[in-house]
């Protein structure tokens, strides 16, 4: 069952939430990568949920603030806040278990058994968003170091590839990094044997690299049943 509904969040609001949800047993909360990455990987995250779906896991994809359909502005969300968002998510949506992607890593619930795939830090994903922006001044005319905007970003907020971040979001991923909590394992983009998708210039799908991802999880959670 496909289904797209609510969530609520810890203020009393309500997020959008995509899902393969029966009931069954295991319910895989998956945190998706982020900003320009988020494009990029929307495809490949939900063909991955509909092998999963094939596989008899539940999948559950839930906005985060300020993300998507989201009416709240993302130059009010914070690294805490999404990360209080996403324990919340994997309360009101009965999670058994996590798969965060790249930077979605940084949000994982400590509580729950899971994955990190291909898991980015903070400060990996400030430095290409970073120099996304450079590049782009260069080419009109302008001159920015990432330097300058660094400091300009932990101060005042800053728009970066279109997303506009606030200063306590920049300050927190300048020295955010993923942890493995307890249960929880890392799948690096090796394992699925190509290139990660968010390298090419435009969004895109490859049938092989989310077969492989979706086995990799249905191999692992067989295992740990036995």
């Amino acid at each position: 069952m496909n289904l797209c509904f609510t969530w609520n969040i810890p203020d009393g609001g309500e997020e959008l939430c995509v899902g393969f949800d029966h009931g069954r047993a295991v319910r895989l909360l998956v945190l998706p990568a982020w900003f320009d990455e988020a494009n990029k990987l929307r495809r490949f995250t939900v063909e991955v949920m509909r092998r999963l779906d094939a596989a008899g896991i539940d999948s559950l994809l839930p906005d985060l603030p300020g993300c998507n359909e989201s009416l709240v502005p993302l130059r009010d969300q914070t690294l805490a806040g999404w990360r209080a968002a996403a324990e919340a998510a994997a309360q009101a949506l009965g999670a058994t278990h996590v798969l965060a992607i790249r930077a979605g890593a940084l949000l994982a619930p400590e509580g729950l058994p899971g994955w990190h795939y291909a898991a980015q830090g903070g400060p990996a994903l400030l430095r290409a968003m970073l120099r996304a922006r450079t590049i782009a001044a260069r080419e009109a005319g302008k001159a920015e170091t990432s330097e300058a905007l660094a400091t300009l970003g932990r101060n005042e907020g800053l728009v970066l590839a279109g997303w506009h971040l606030g200063a306590a979001m920049v300050a927190a991923l300048e020295t955010a990094e993923p942890v493995l909590a307890p249960g929880q394992s890392a799948i690096p983009q090796s394992a699925l044997r190509a290139p990660g998708l968010w390298l090419r210039a435009e969004p895109g799908e490859d049938p092989a690299q989310a077969d492989r991802l979706a086995a990799l999880i249905a191999e692992n959670l067989a295992d740990s049943a036995r």
